[in-house]
């Protein structure tokens, strides 16, 4: 992909919400209530447009937690490069646009009766829910690790479980020649933080701080997003430094022994690391799973045209718990599918049939500060199916396609995308 068509799709994207979707912005709305269940990239990105786009709507919003901490950019505080406020933002200026922000966990969601339960006994009716509700890790799928483990050999996955800042701190304690060594789980997972990010991104830290050491990222598949472009960043500017297997060279992890800081592999090989970083596999969040919306494989199918739930009528899916492949579990798919599922509610209750489905995502991630690739896709949905469009995206262009001087430059530059696009995003969720 060209550098200027890079650089108007990421303009395009950064775009404020009203511009973003002009079509879905002009639509008119029946009055109803709108509650929303998990304030992350999905819920308010969903919250936030429908407050500014569609005010007969009355909107709720329930998050467990008073701040909500991004784990896009977790793995620039991980290198030692930003600091964990720099990356938290609350929900008082959501509030202040007149969304009703209720701080509580749900604990049970009664469909039939169109209502939500607090753990404070509370009840919340409503018209029609979208749920947001992120991830839960599958604790024993890999055999000796679950919550007591992860103190030891932190996961540093989902921030409000266990802040990327333990496994900082345990990065500043290795000693110099130390061995990092991360798991990765099988698909699907969670995008950011993205495992070749994080690991790019310690490397980096290890570059300036302990030369000596060295990083073991063992892989439970063969492949993954961008990895031309992260490998030969990785002989570019971290020769040396990382070793990463995948399941064909015995990357996949069986078990692990937090006492001896070792993990053991499919052919029983014995690894040991001064830091242990086990990313494990992932379902949907335990309310989506009770409340029906999960099938067998622990993820939440949806109507592709909507995002409805294929499971359960009257509620709405987004983000990193749902079935969309092939768009990925992104903070921009979701903010994406948050936009068009307010959309979808709002003609449904004015009695309009939905609008057109286009979905956006760019995944950018750093390979050092000033160092950026990423990848664009567009999604265009039936009733029955979502495809990527098409000629509409691609990745940043290989180092053997440009000269040295060119290439720097358009490593700078996506580097610089990406931190305007954090900005944007964060901005039009909670500014």
């Amino acid at each position: 992909m060209s550098l200027q068509r890079r650089a108007l799709l990421a303009i395009a994207s950064n775009l404020p919400l009203g511009l973003a979707a002009p079509r879905l912005a002009r639509a008119q709305a029946g009055a109803g209530r709108v509650v929303i269940i998990g304030g992350g990239f999905g819920g308010a990105s969903a919250a936030r447009f429908a407050r500014d786009h569609f005010p007969a709507l009355e909107v709720t919003l329930i998050e467990r937690n008073r701040t909500f901490t991004t784990c896009p950019y977790g793995n620039l505080v991980l290198a030692g490069r930003r600091d964990i406020a720099s990356i938290t933002f609350g929900y008082g200026r959501l509030a202040a646009r007149g969304v009703r922000v209720v701080h509580q966990d749900v604990v049970a969601v009664d469909a039939a009766a169109k209502r939500v339960r607090l753990a404070d006994g509370a009840e919340v009716p409503y018209d029609r829910l979208v749920m947001s509700p992120g991830i839960d890790l599958r604790w024993g799928a890999i055999e000796g690790y679950d919550e007591a483990a992860s103190a030891r050999m932190p996961h540093g996955w989902i921030p409000s479980l266990q802040p990327i800042t333990l496994l900082r701190r345990q990065l500043e304690e290795m000693p110099d020649g130390g061995t990092f060594v991360m798991t990765i789980p099988g698909n699907p997972f969670r995008c950011p933080p993205g495992p070749y990010e994080r690991i790019s991104m310690v490397a980096e830290y290890l570059k300036r701080a302990k030369p000596r050491s060295r990083i073991i990222a063992l892989d439970a598949k063969d492949g993954f997003s961008k990895q031309p472009l992260f490998v030969d960043a990785w002989a570019e500017l971290y020769p040396g430094i990382i070793q990463w297997r995948g399941a064909s060279n015995d990357g996949r992890v069986m078990r692990v022994d937090p006492a001896a800081m070792e993990v053991e592999t499919e052919f029983g090989e014995k690894v040991k690391g001064s830091v242990v970083n086990v990313i494990p596999p992932q379902m949907a969040a335990r309310i989506a799973r009770d409340a029906g919306l999960a099938d067998r494989s622990g993820w939440c199918p949806v109507k592709p045209a909507t995002f409805e739930s294929a499971q359960v009528e009257g509620i709405w899916v987004l983000g990193d718990a749902t079935i969309a492949a092939p768009m990925p579990k992104s903070g921009f798919a979701a903010s994406s599918q948050g936009k068009h599922a307010i959309a979808c509610i709002a003609a449904s209750l004015a009695g309009r049939a939905p609008p057109p489905a286009t979905f956006f995502n760019t995944c950018y991630s750093h390979v050092a500060p000033d160092y950026g690739i990423s990848v664009v896709g567009v999604y265009r949905a039936s009733t029955t199916a979502l495809t990527e469009v098409e000629g509409s995206g691609g990745i940043s262009p290989r180092n053997a396609t440009m000269t040295s001087e060119r290439r720097a430059q358009h490593r700078q530059l996506e580097a610089l995308y990406a931190d305007g696009w954090y900005e944007s995003i964060t901005n039009e969720m909670f500014g």
